[in-house]
């Protein structure tokens, strides 16, 4: 199936996703349990880990949807699993500081999509006979990158929720806001 320029944008308006990762897995992106994104087919089953940059990419570094975020100050790996949990720590903290306010002109953003598969192998296997199954998904965040973006929301509650989300991810963060 050939991705046209408007599939292409579609895809990036709708999911948050950069073109190499909308290249890399086209219209093959289902829901898991939870809102979980991650794609449902990729080019080989098992990838290499490979390094994460140290160096500050251009791409996703600055507020593009919101005005408030958090950037990471560190390049590492964020595992689907914490992407989640820090998506669900923003939305309760707005819940329950600001009810029905949030619901009607709140806004989040995630900006980072899980779509690497990350192998295991089961406890107590000797050593060889390949590599393991795929058992999570994970994305890799650059240096200056910023994972979660918010809007419609007071400094204070935005400051807060960004804490919260800090928390949830193995990786360092900092709260900006556009100005």
């Amino acid at each position: 199936m050939y991705l046209t320029i408007k599939s292409i944008m579609l895809l990036r308006k709708y999911l948050l996703v950069t073109e190499s990762q909308v290249s890399k897995c086209g219209f093959h992106i289902v829901k898991k349990k939870g809102d979980v994104l991650y794609p449902k087919r990729t080019k080989y089953s098992k990838y290499r880990k490979g390094r994460c940059s140290r160096g500050c990419k251009p791409d996703g570094t600055k507020l593009g949807f919101g005005r408030y975020g958090t950037k990471s100050c560190k390049a590492g790996r964020l595992s689907y699993r914490a992407i989640e949990a820090a998506r669900r720590a923003i939305i309760g903290h707005f819940h329950r500081a600001m009810s029905g306010q949030f619901r009607r002109n709140g806004k989040i953003w995630v900006r980072v999509f899980a779509d690497l598969p990350i192998t295991g192998k089961p406890t107590e296997v000797r050593m060889g006979r390949g590599k393991g199954n795929p058992t999570g998904w994970i994305a890799r965040v650059s240096t200056g990158q910023i994972p979660f973006e918010m809007d419609g929301v007071s400094l204070a509650n935005a400051r807060q929720a960004a804490t919260l989300a800090a928390h949830k991810p193995c990786s360092s963060t900092k709260f900006v806001q556009w100005s």
